[in-house]
């Protein structure tokens, strides 16, 4: 296969038509690269402007949670992370351990349903337990009965299950806080599309653990956008070396 050094190096004359066909190629992979190069220079502003806007609702004053009104327009670029609070009756019977690894090891979030005074429910993750503490009759200090308020972060709704592996309700196997799922098999009704992740406010018996929510984005754009345009600067480099190497070698007569 024919590569640049190649094509540099021979002695006799190339076509022009070859040599335009050459830097043609060359000039068009360089105005890809800089294509690439600047859609990741727009996500960097974007991610930016992310980390700018969830980190503004993690640290503002808790909000009322979003009611029935508010549901149909809740989205992840409009809502996730807000801190909100919420109060009402949990309903401890119907609760659900989801699979988690979190810093604290290996064990479960416990989702519990929040009755509040207007009928409607919200899923509140509480927290984490350890393995051994997945049944609720080992920790019964934690079984809040009466009413209680809540405050945490809100969190959008997380379907199905993980890449690897996916709910599996009748089983009571849970790998993704999904409440439309929790909702169904609970015998639930008028519940919010959305969970609150729970603060660390101690709760009884010092179980579940809240406050866990890991907040972090993956922001490489910069280094990929040098990564290209630094491409883009070799492959514009090699069509200007194809156009002065053949401008400079001697010219043979027939």
């Amino acid at each position: 296969m024919t590569d640049i050094s190649s094509i540099a190096s021979q002695g006799k004359p190339r076509s022009t038509i070859g040599l335009a066909i050459w830097v043609f190629l060359l000039l068009l992979l360089t105005a890809l690269l800089i294509g690439l190069g600047t859609w990741q220079v727009k996500r960097l502003h974007w991610k930016l402007d992310l980390i700018a806007r969830v980190d503004s609702r993690v640290h503002a004053a808790a909000i009322p949670a979003p009611g029935p009104a508010q549901w149909a327009d809740i989205t992840a670029e409009n809502s996730e992370y807000k801190h909100v609070q919420a109060s009402g009756i949990f309903l401890n019977d119907k609760e659900v351990q989801v699979y988690a690894s979190t810093v604290l090891g290996a064990g479960y979030w416990v989702l519990t349903p929040l009755k509040q005074a207007d009928g409607t429910t919200i899923i509140v993750n509480r927290g984490f337990v350890p393995t051994d503490k997945r049944n609720p009759t080992t920790r019964p200090a934690g079984q809040i009965g009466s009413e209680t308020a809540v405050t945490g972060l809100l969190r959008i709704n997380e379907p199905q299950g993980t890449l690897l592996r996916s709910n599996v309700p009748a089983d009571e196997r849970w790998y993704s806080r999904d409440v439309t799922a929790i909702a169904a098999a609970r015998g639930l009704q008028n519940v919010a599309p959305y969970f609150i992740d729970a603060d660390d406010t101690k709760n009884p018996g010092d179980l579940p653990v809240g406050g866990l929510t890991q907040i972090t984005f993956h922001n490489s754009h910069l280094v990929y956008a040098i990564t290209w345009y630094g491409l883009a600067a070799m492959t514009f480099g090699m069509a200007v070396f194809l156009i002065y190497f053949e401008r400079r070698r001697p010219k043979t007569s027939r």
